[in-house]
């Protein structure tokens, strides 16, 4: 496994992220723990997770798979970069109190605590804002942070789904404020397919020293090779990917990917995960693997080297915006 310094800081992360979504709605607990068994025994150490997670009345469970597999002790904690996510609503089903969602200080607070007790440990590396809140001050959120980071709850802060002036009001406050280290990473959603975070989200995440964790690497499944895949009677897309290929030109833009990606004896999951790894700002996409065998397939992108003519081949097929504001303007 290579790694990488996680934006500005010292913190150093695997050129992968374990997502962990599917843990609990689409793989039990003890599939669950076999994949991040094999992860982290690959060399992944940067995981990935939200209090959310498991969605539903099950919201929450997906920390408390990761919580028991930290408890089979093995210094599995200890190697691992945690990092979650705080602005959903997690209080229970038709329950209509307030203040169970966002980034208010008092839900912060409450989020974090419950989020340590799911996930059995003391500490989470990485916190991250899953959403703007355009109803809580920047002040007020990183108050809350500072008490947090003082407390020895959290060690960083980083964002998810920010726009690129909001990571500037995050950081710039951040610094009005003294002290503070603000905004350490940006998760956000980035691919071959949809590459509008070149405009400003990743040219902002650069000048202030934001490492970009991209996620939806593969756009929903559309980037993994879905059509040779229903051609040969594998599995049909679903869901996004399934609405995507219903519309004549994209479907020709992932046959024309596809055809690409053949010439050259790539497989295209594999090219989807090595071409943002060539990406400037880039600090590692999130792979959220069901199976170990999707797990592996991730592991051999990060050693794959895609030529000159194959990257320019992807430009042509799926061409990026360009930065702001050339891309709207003259």
């Amino acid at each position: 496994m290579k790694y990488t310094q996680l934006g500005r800081t010292g913190l150093k992360v695997s050129r992968l992220v374990l997502g962990t979504m599917n843990f609990g709605p689409q793989t039990d607990e003890t599939d669950s723990h076999a994949i991040m068994d094999a992860a982290l025994g690959a060399g992944i150490n940067f995981l990935d997770t939200a209090n959310v997670y498991g969605w539903g009345v099950n919201k929450g469970r997906t920390e408390e798979i990761i919580g028991s597999w930290f408890a089979k002790g093995g210094g599995r904690r200890d190697q691992v970069v945690l990092a979650t996510k705080v602005y959903g609503n997690m209080a229970a089903d038709g329950d209509a109190w307030p203040n169970h969602d966002k980034l208010s200080a008092l839900n912060i607070r409450r989020a974090v605590d419950a989020s340590l007790k799911r996930l059995g440990t003391d500490h989470i590396d990485l916190y991250q804002f899953h959403h703007i809140d355009r109803s809580t001050p920047f002040e007020e959120i990183w108050q809350a942070i500072d008490v947090l980071v003082q407390q020895g709850k959290i060690l960083y802060a980083g964002s998810s789904n920010f726009p690129g002036y909001k990571i500037a009001q995050a950081n710039e406050t951040a610094a009005r404020r003294g002290g503070a280290l603000g905004l350490v990473s940006e998760q956000c959603l980035y691919n071959l397919a949809e590459r509008r975070a070149e405009m400003e989200v990743i040219p902002a995440a650069q000048d202030y020293g934001l490492g970009v964790i991209p996620w939806s690497p593969l756009h929903g499944g559309l980037l993994g090779g879905v059509i040779r895949k229903q051609a040969e009677g594998g599995r049909r897309a679903s869901g996004r990917a399934a609405d995507a290929l219903a519309d004549p030109k994209t479907r020709a833009r992932i046959q024309a990917y596809e055809d690409l990606l053949d010439k050259h004896g790539v497989e295209p999951g594999e090219a989807a995960l090595a071409w943002l790894l060539t990406r400037p700002g880039v600090t590692g996409p999130i792979v959220g693997p069901r199976t170990t065998e999707q797990l592996e397939s991730a592991l051999r992108a990060v050693e794959l080297e895609l030529g000159e003519e194959l990257l320019a081949g992807l430009d042509e097929v799926f061409p990026g915006p360009g930065p702001a504001p050339e891309a709207f303007a003259w």
